[in-house]
């Protein structure tokens, strides 16, 4: 596995980058129990074309809302050890989210690259004022020295409303950005996405205010997660997510789980359908999550990924296709460990059909035929010399 083959697809502006994302286990799951989570995870979506993994940081954020938790908190473990066994099982490197409220933070940075070996960190301000850690500017200067990193972007916070309740004259989600990538991130990663008109807007502004700066935007990678009931929606809601109030009537309107996360994917598509139609000049990915363990939830991210994938793969007007290939997990390779330095591009080998194996083979005998020919003509030569020669 080539651990940097993620970062290099995050930051090349030319392609756009798919990830799927995933929440580690509870805290104390035994390590066994731990690694058959993953493998069912990773087994289900080995068919998707991803090129690789979030793996999320989850906190209690007592902070967020006044409103009460819909799912209780419950302590999960490390997402950078559970990303090692993410990347082991499936042969594809994981962007690991890191909430700055670690005083230990730098500790954690060691094992994450040391032990762990990840290239790609999400680093994530916290969420409860006077948490412990140290703030964002330290952290992404901590962590920008030791590996590649990127932000999240939130598009709620850069509307009129938002702007107006916190006393700025107008929304500046922009300039986080762009102060962001001036620290050094790479790319982006927005929250959920139900409402594209704040998407827009954000997307507009800071492509503009880059291009002002004389600065090339950075991807921002979309988030989605489809729903099928009305406590998942609630909870993308207490996550501080716009969810329109016809696009929540859409959705529980319907009469089954599996009718409303069938709505709710019609609906994601439809805001990035949206979001594609405005041309905007900042290079797009996708990342496809569910919220909760409802199976439904569960099911739809794999058919959401996909109708997402073709969506932004067609924008590009550019013909595309899905390979697969080959991996082993650590241990079972042939000839050694994987090497980090290795130029794979993480592209499946190129598939010779049947057709062009014989095709390969009349070119070969021609080759071949053509040789003797020469070989004889040479030989007569000769002959006709050493008779002359007496």
């Amino acid at each position: 596995m080539n651990t940097n083959s993620l970062v290099k697809s995050l930051i090349d502006p030319s392609v756009p980058t798919f990830l799927l994302g995933e929440v580690p286990p509870r805290d104390g799951t035994p390590p066994g129990q731990a690694l058959e989570i993953c493998r069912k995870f990773v087994t289900r979506s080995r068919a998707l074309a991803c090129d690789g993994y979030i793996v999320y940081d989850i906190q209690d954020e007592v902070g967020r809302s006044d409103e009460p938790r819909p799912f209780p908190f419950r302590k999960l473990t490390d997402p950078s050890g559970y990303a090692s066994l993410v990347s082991k099982s499936s042969g594809k490197p994981c962007v690991v989210y890191k909430c700055i409220a670690d005083e230990h933070l730098e500790g954690w940075l060691d094992e994450c690259v040391e032990t762990h070996g990840h290239r790609a960190v999400n680093v994530v301000g916290r969420s409860t004022p006077g948490a412990s850690g140290p703030t964002m500017s330290e952290a992404m200067r901590l962590v920008g020295a030791r590996v590649s990193f990127g932000c999240v972007c939130i598009a709620e916070r850069h509307t009129k409303e938002y702007a107006d309740r916190r006393g700025f004259g107008a929304p500046r989600e922009h300039e986080n950005m762009l102060r962001k990538q001036g620290a050094g991130a790479q790319w982006f990663v927005s929250q959920a996405v139900y409402d594209p008109a704040p998407t827009i807007s954000l997307l507009k502004d800071y492509a503009a205010a880059a291009k002002a700066r004389g600065l090339e935007p950075k991807k921002v990678i979309l988030t989605f997660t489809p729903v099928s009931r009305e406590k998942s929606l609630r909870f993308v809601k207490w996550l501080g997510v716009t969810v329109p109030k016809e696009t929540e009537a859409a959705i529980l309107g319907c009469d089954t789980p599996e009718a409303r996360v069938e709505k709710s994917v019609d609906l994601l598509c439809d805001c990035l359908d949206a979001i594609l139609r405005e041309s905007i000049d900042v290079p797009l990915g996708i990342s496809v999550e569910s919220v909760s363990i409802f199976k439904a939830e569960i099911n739809a991210v794999h058919d959401l990924f996909g109708k997402l994938q073709q969506r932004i793969l067609d924008a590009r007007n550019l013909p595309w296709t899905v390979q697969w290939r080959c991996i082993q997990e650590e241990g079972c390779q042939r000839g050694g460990p994987p090497d980090d330095d290795d130029d794979d591009d993480g592209m499946a080998p190129p598939v010779v059909s049947a057709a062009d194996r014989a095709m390969m083979m009349m070119m070969m005998m021609m080759a071949l035929g053509a040789f003797i020919m020469a070989l004889g003509v040479c030989v007569g030569m000769a002959g006709r010399f050493f008779f002359f020669s007496r």
